[in-house]
């Protein structure tokens, strides 16, 4: 016979917080990402056009 694995009220919050955790960590990192992402499009010269130096 096999064990039954009932985690009960307390591992089931615990699991449940380590999801959510998990879940805003990602969120976060794709923010972060997302920002960085758009900072480097911002300061790169259109192209087509030449950049102007001395």
């Amino acid at each position: 016979m096999s064990k039954s694995k009932d985690l009960g009220a307390g591992g089931k919050a615990a699991l449940a917080g380590a999801i959510g955790s998990a879940a805003v960590a990602a969120a976060l990192l794709y923010v972060k990402q997302r920002k960085q992402r758009e900072e480097r499009k911002r300061f790169t010269t259109p192209s087509g056009e030449m950049p102007e130096t001395d």
